[in-house]
């Protein structure tokens, strides 16, 4: 047994073995595939207030086993257990508000025409292969799936070899919420599988969630097919205080959202851009803040920071790290491996970063946040947008109108102004540059694995 053969998941605060899962062969693939293929002539041709239905029992099933996925999340990846309970609701929440507003979404939609009548229609693509990463096990698959799902499609999970007890746990939710067999598979296999995969022309189209080499490498695979995909990748998202913002809820805020999930967020304040008029009186209230969160045992619900997923992810933060302080940036806390059996790493913050520092050019995943310094608003939108990045954006201030004037500047999928970030079925979910492209959530993600097709009657 080993990683060639199996996905290990192995926990990463004491180092045991949780699961080990083989790998499966070509032939049990393609018949993964052929389920998935026979389930969608039948599934695309449901009515959509079935399919909503199901979302409804869908929501069901997961809380009747969210415990038992919560824990499985904390031993597979370290997400405190707080989190990983409450990652489990929002999935809940996220099927229970499609069933109720995502029909309307697939709607045929009227159009002025000068002769007959016309329509938008939106049909399905045909099953979508999609590549999930380990940091949010459920919600990340769930927020894919469940908008796909309804608009008639179906669904291939190949989920991260860390977290597969999870991926079936999933598949059981689906199983016990009366899904038929072949709508949503879940299927282990190698990078050669996914190759596979993305290549057999039963996949209509693909979705990754992860990093920007997994990114390049699936969105060359999926374009060499001439199929469709969509891309949720990194993020170095800023994090903008004014001189005239609520200091206090600017510091809350930035806790959260750099450290929670351990750091381990792709939409996440990674770059706290301060205005220099306030960057002393906000790093002072950010470290103490930080000096109190709770680093632990992640099956405690008083661990707020809990092991980093894997051993590899902390050596290479760890080394991103030590060369944001060797170009001579400033060490406030933390900034160690935390010796034992537990892949931890201390909750650090970096100040006097600047523009040519690692920390500042490069996604750092995990418990570390950079403080840079901006002279002013103008200085802080160009800092802002001197990245290869743009997932997200922060922006701290009292006034609206310059709240606006910002946004309007930065170049982001997404900005929260007062708030930290978050992805909400409410609102569309995405990012531009090396962030990736496609939508994700709202409207846009149940639309974005259709075809919009035009139906023209009567014209002459």
């Amino acid at each position: 047994m080993n990683a060639t053969t199996h996905a290990l998941s192995i926990n990463p605060a004491n180092g045991e073995t949780v699961g080990s899962y083989p790998y499966e062969s070509t032939s049990q693939l393609d018949a993964a595939l052929d389920r998935t293929t026979t389930a969608f002539r039948t599934w695309r041709r449901q009515p959509v207030s079935q399919r909503a239905e199901l979302l409804l029992s869908l929501a069901a099933a997961l809380r009747e086993q969210a415990e038992a996925m919560a824990q499985m999340i904390t031993l597979e990846m370290g997400k405190p257990i707080a989190q990983a309970r409450a990652e489990i609701e929002k999935c809940a929440q996220l099927s229970e508000w499609y069933a109720a507003q995502g029909p309307a979404m697939l709607a045929p939609e009227p159009t002025l025409v000068d002769n007959g009548s016309a329509q938008i229609e939106y049909r399905p693509l045909g099953p979508i292969f999609a590549v999930m990463p380990w940091n949010f096990p459920v919600w990340q698959v769930l927020r894919g799936a469940v908008p796909t799902l309804l608009a008639g499609n179906t669904f291939v999970l190949k989920h991260a070899p860390n977290v597969m007890g999870s991926a079936y746990l999933i598949q059981q939710a689906f199983h016990k919420a009366g899904f038929a067999e072949g709508v949503f598979e879940v299927v282990n296999v190698t990078n050669d599988g996914v190759s596979k995969a993305i290549a057999d022309p039963r996949i209509a189209a693909v979705t990754l969630t992860g990093s920007v080499r997994a990114g390049i490498a699936i969105g060359s695979q999926a374009g060499a097919a001439l199929k469709k995909c969509v891309l949720e990748l990194g993020g170095s998202d800023p994090f903008i205080v004014l001189n005239d913002a609520d200091l206090d809820a600017a510091v809350q805020a930035a806790l959260i959202g750099r450290f929670q999930n351990s750091g381990q967020v792709c939409a996440a304040a990674k770059r706290l851009i301060i205005e220099e008029g306030v960057v002393e009186a906000f790093t002072a209230k950010f470290l103490e803040a930080s000096r109190a969160l709770v680093m632990g045992d992640p099956t405690s619900t008083a661990t707020y920071i809990g092991p980093m997923a894997r051993f590899d992810l902390r050596d290479e933060l760890h080394g991103q790290v030590q060369a944001t302080l060797e170009e001579g940036a400033t060490l406030l806390l933390g900034g160690n491996k935390v010796a034992g059996a537990g892949n931890y790493y201390e909750p650090t913050v970096l100040s006097n970063v600047t523009d040519q520092m690692t920390s500042f050019k490069q996604e750092l995943f995990g418990p570390v946040a950079s403080i840079i310094t901006a002279r002013d608003a103008d200085h802080a939108v160009a800092l802002a947008n001197d990245s290869e990045f743009g997932l997200t954006a922060s922006i701290f201030t009292t006034d609206a109108a310059k709240a606006r004037d910002i946004a309007n500047q930065l170049e982001t999928g997404g900005i929260f102004v007062n708030a930290f970030s978050v992805s909400d079925p409410r609102v569309a979910f995405g990012g531009i540059k090396k962030s990736g492209f496609g939508r994700e959530l709202s409207h846009f993600g149940v639309r974005e694995f259709c075809n919009a097709q035009t139906v023209w009657l009567d014209r002459k």
